[in-house]
C-alpha cells in the first residue's frame, strides 16, 4: 500500500500568522511532517510526498501545484491501495497509524475535529476525496456512492491536527516528537487561565 503525505510546501500553516512568522511557520510544519514520516515508517510502511513545490527531503516525492483535492484525485487514479495521511498530525503514532492501514473496509476514514478528514484509506477503484468543508460526511457519502464499504478510525492521534494558536496547547500536552521541541526552542509554552488552557511566547521566543 501506498503512503502518501501531501505538504504545502511554500506558505504553510498560514491561520498562525500572526502568532508565528513566515519562516517560522515552515520551520515548524517541516518539523511536524518529521514526525509524521518517522511514525509511518516505524508502522512499517515507506512515505511518498506529494508537495506543492520540490523540497529538500531524502523521500519519493510527487510535486503538483494543483489544489490538495485534485492533487490527491490524481493519485487515487493511478493507484490501489492508497494511504493519505496529512502533514500537520505531529501526535501520530505508529499504533495509530496500523489502526487506519490495517482497516479491512474499502475506505477507512480518520476524521478530525470539526468533521474534516486528517487520514484516509482508499482500496475501492471509483473512490475520490473533497477537501472542502465537513469532508469526512462527504468522504462517507461518497464512498457509499460507488459502493464501498466505510470504516471509521476514532482516535485522538489522528483526530488532532495544528492549524490554529489554540491547537499547540495539544501539542505542548501530548507531544514528544520534533514539533514539540521546535515549540520549546521557539519559546511556546503553557498557559493555564481559570481552567482554560492556552498558549503564549516568551520574551526569547
Amino acid at each position: 500500500m501506498r503512503v502518501v503525505v501531501p505538504f504545502a510546501a511554500e506558505q504553510p500553516k498560514t491561520r498562525l500568522d500572526g502568532f508565528l512568522t513566515a519562516a517560522e511557520r515552515r520551520e515548524f510544519a517541516d518539523a511536524m511532517l518529521a514526525d509524521v514520516l518517522a511514525a509511518i515508517r516505524e508502522s512499517g510502511h515507506e512515505p511518498e510526498l506529494l508537495a506543492t513545490a520540490p523540497i529538500d527531503r531524502n523521500v519519493p516525492t510527487i510535486v503538483d501545484e494543483r489544489p490538495l483535492t485534485a492533487a490527491v484525485n490524481a493519485i487515487l487514479e493511478t493507484d490501489s491501495p492508497v494511504a493519505i495521511v496529512m502533514a500537520d498530525l505531529p501526535l501520530a503514532t505508529p499504533a495509530a497509524l496500523a489502526r487506519l492501514f490495517e482497516a479491512s473496509e474499502d475506505v477507512v476514514l480518520a476524521p478530525g475535529r470539526g468533521g474534516g478528514t486528517n487520514a484516509l484509506v482508499a482500496r475501492h477503484p471509483d473512490f475520490r476525496v473533497d477537501y472542502h468543508g465537513t469532508s469526512f460526511l462527504d468522504h462517507r457519502e461518497g464512498a457509499r456512492r460507488v459502493g464501498a464499504s466505510v470504516g471509521t478510525v476514532d482516535s485522538f492521534r489522528l483526530a488532532t491536527d495544528i492549524d490554529e494558536q489554540m491547537d499547540l496547547a495539544e501539542l505542548l500536552v501530548h507531544g514528544e516528537g520534533t514539533a514539540r521541541a521546535w515549540l520549546d526552542r521557539a519559546g511556546v509554552r503553557l498557559v493555564r487561565d481559570e481552567g482554560r488552557v492556552g498558549v503564549e511566547r516568551t520574551e526569547n521566543g
